[in-house]
């Protein structure tokens, strides 16, 4: 399963990252925030998706800057998160760290990227080398 989640700051961006992930006819979970409520906290809805997500399912997690989504969901043993820098970055992320978590900050990205790094992120496998794979395992 993928979950999208944001808080107050990602909240306009989930929106539109939910109407493209329906027009790819791509089944996913809306976490929240179901609505705009600038005192919400991102730590609530990154424990939400840390929660539900198994250790095949992918996060689309959003806030101001991405970071405090990053931190909040890695503090699950079974979630690898990434907060990207580039497209070649998300592309890496997925191809040797077999991330199953995308941080985005809302604020420094705009539609058009952020959807364009989801494709990305959904769209490319993990390699499978065994040196990637060896170095996953010892993060356990």
């Amino acid at each position: 399963m993928l979950y999208l989640i944001a808080d107050h700051r990602g909240f306009l961006l989930k929106d539109a990252i939910s109407a493209w992930l329906h027009k790819q006819n791509i089944a996913f979970e809306d976490l929240g925030a179901k609505e705009l409520n600038k005192d919400d906290d991102y730590p609530d809805f990154a424990i939400l998706a840390r929660e539900k997500a198994g250790t095949d399912d992918r996060i689309i997690a959003l806030c101001g800057t991405g970071v405090g989504m990053d931190i909040a969901l890695n503090r699950a043993p079974h979630i690898r998160c990434g907060l990207p820098r580039s497209l070649e970055h998300v592309r890496e992320m997925r191809t040797d760290d077999d991330v199953n978590a995308l941080a985005l900050g809302a604020d420094s990205m705009t539609q058009e990227e952020a959807i364009t790094y989801v494709q990305a992120f959904l769209e490319t496998p993990f390699s499978g080398d065994a040196r990637h794979v060896r170095r996953i395992a010892k993060l356990s």
